[in-house]
Formats: C-alpha cells, structure tokens, sequence
C-alpha cells in the first residue's frame, strides 16, 4: 500500500517537472482565447507579450542562478532600473554613442552583481539580507543620479533598433532575451560551472568536501544575475524610450514568479532554462491578458503572489514526497 503510495507521489513529481510549466501556459492561452479571443494569437498582441516578456525573461534568466543554489536575489529589480539609467545618462548627458552606452550599462549590472556576491561573501550573511538591502542602495543611487527625473531623448538609431521587429512579430528585445536564454543553456548544461552549480545547489556541503569553490561560484552567480538585470535594463528604456527614476520597481516578484514557476525548486539544485523562459512568458501573458481585460494593476500583484505560494507548495509536496 505505501509502496503504492510513494509510487504516486513520484508520478506526479516527475509529471510536475516535466510538463507542468507547459500545462499552466496551455491553460492561460485557452482561458484568454475562451474570454477574450481578439486578446492573443493576432499581429499586435504577440509582439506586445513578447516585448512585455523579455523583461522577465532576463531577470527569471538571472534569478534563476540565484534559486538553483537555494538562495535569491531581491535586488534584480534595482538593478535593472539603474542600468538602464545608466545607460541613459550616457546617451544623453555624456553623449556617448548608443552602443557604448548599453555595453556600459550592462558590465554596470555585472559589476553590480560582484558586489552582491562579495558581500555575501565576506559578511555570511543570507543574500536575501544583503540583496534587500542593496535593493534599496540601488534604487536611492537611481533617484541621486537623474535627480528624480526621467531621462528621455535617446539617439533615434537606438530607439530604431530597439523598436525592430522580425518577421512582423518578433521584436528585437524578444532576440536578445533569446540569445542569453540559449548562452545560458548551454553552460548549465554543458560545462563544468553547470555542474558544479547543481551540485551546490544540491547539497552544499557535499559540494564543498568535494573540492567546489563555494565562494566563488556564488559570486559568479550573482554576476550572471547582475548581468541579466543589465540586459533587462537595456530592454526597459527601448521598449518605454526613456528612463524613469522608478523603473523596476516590484519587478523582483515577476522574476521570482517566472522562475518558480517554470519549475526551478525554491530549495535549489532543480531547475532548467526552457523552464524559466516558459515562466517568464507566462508572467508576460498574465500582465497583456489582464490588462486587454481592463483588470486593475492591483489584481494583478494578487495574482503574481498567489501564483508563487501555490508553485512553491506543490515544489514542497513534490520534494518531501520524493524523499519519503
């Protein structure tokens, strides 16, 4: 009988893993299609989703590193913001050429991120401390620098490319979130540091008497992390054409959401990158839907925080089930 039992249980784990992230996509798009059907699936929807996506797609693609060590990263959300006001401010108040201006916002995240991960080096501090607190360091940075102000008035060759779209709906934000989706497919899947990363994330001790540098792949963690954000940054002034003090503000939840919910174990050492990029489209179908539905900004945070508990209460039945 509890042979039977156990039996189930991994059933519906392996279930879970392989194939639920997918279901709850089907499930929104027949929902959307039933309710609203001029909502999706036309020439001016799917652009708008995916440009809405991209954003959650870099900072789910970074959270991820963070979640798949068990750990977390609060600031993304800062980050982003001030990257891309970063980037801004190079445009416009230095002058520097578009494509300099974004390089340096991004290595901007990077060095970000370094300093993320130092800290929770040097101090042993959980990083959900040390990320809640440069969260907050970030977004003040963000308000000192462009004293409260948006920055708009970028070179209209990067406002050009960043509007461009392939094929008719395949907007060039889309590419860029694709392009790192795949980069870091592929050294999750195909290299050492990928390994050495589930591994950690597996059991962290294990990992360390086995010769892992837990130190230093936690700062390189959370540089891919800043580097994502920097990317995501980059996005945000293209698809708004200007920088706000505020931007990112709450876009922490969405990136924890999409990685959750694309299947990563908030215990860490679970997880893959289709995975995420599926969630961080999820979260961008929710916003567009609820939005086409005339539904407040508000219900939709409601929605975002219930998505997470109910994803991180299945990860938990699965994950004590398999060890039963």
């Amino acid at each position: 009988m509890s042979d039977s039992k156990e039996k189930k249980s991994l059933n519906f784990g392996t279930i879970w893993q392989r194939y639920g992230t997918i279901g709850i996509l089907l499930l929104i798009l027949i929902a959307l299609a039933i309710i609203k059907p001029s909502a999706i699936f036309t020439s001016t929807s799917i652009p708008q989703i995916l440009k809405q996506s991209s954003v959650n797609i870099l900072l789910a693609l970074g959270e991820f590193f963070a979640i798949l060590l068990g750990y977390i990263d609060l600031s993304v959300s800062a980050t982003c913001g001030l990257t891309g006001m970063i980037a801004a401010l190079c445009m416009t108040s230095l002058g520097l050429p578009w494509v300099l201006a974004c390089i340096i916002g991004v290595l901007s995240g990077t060095l970000i991120g370094a300093i993320n991960g130092t800290l929770i080096n040097k101090t042993g501090l959980h990083p959900f401390i040390i990320t809640l607190g440069t969260q907050t360091i970030y977004f003040g940075v963000m308000l000192v620098i462009s004293n409260s102000q948006n920055v708009y008035g970028f070179p209209s060759q990067f406002s050009s490319v960043m509007s461009m779209e392939f094929f008719g709906i395949l907007p060039f934000s889309a590419c860029i979130a694709l392009a790192a989706a795949v980069i870091l497919w592929f050294v999750t899947t195909k290299t050492k540091l990928g390994r050495n990363l589930y591994a950690l994330g597996g059991n962290r001790e294990a990992a360390w008497y086995s010769g892992i540098n837990v130190q230093l792949h936690q700062l390189i963690v959370y540089m891919i992390s800043g580097t994502c954000a920097g990317l995501a940054g980059i996005v945000l002034i293209g698809r708004l054409n200007a920088a706000a003090p505020t931007a990112g503000t709450g876009y922490e939840t969405y990136a924890i959401a999409a990685t959750i919910i694309g299947g990563t174990s908030f215990f860490g050492g679970v997880g893959k990158i289709p995975g995420v990029v599926v969630g961080g489209l999820i979260i961008g179908i929710i916003n567009y839907g609820m939005t086409v539905l005339m539904i407040e900004s508000s219900y939709q945070k409601i929605v975002m925080g219930a998505l997470i508990i109910i994803s991180v209460t299945i990860d938990h039945f699965v994950s004590v089930s398999s060890k039963k």
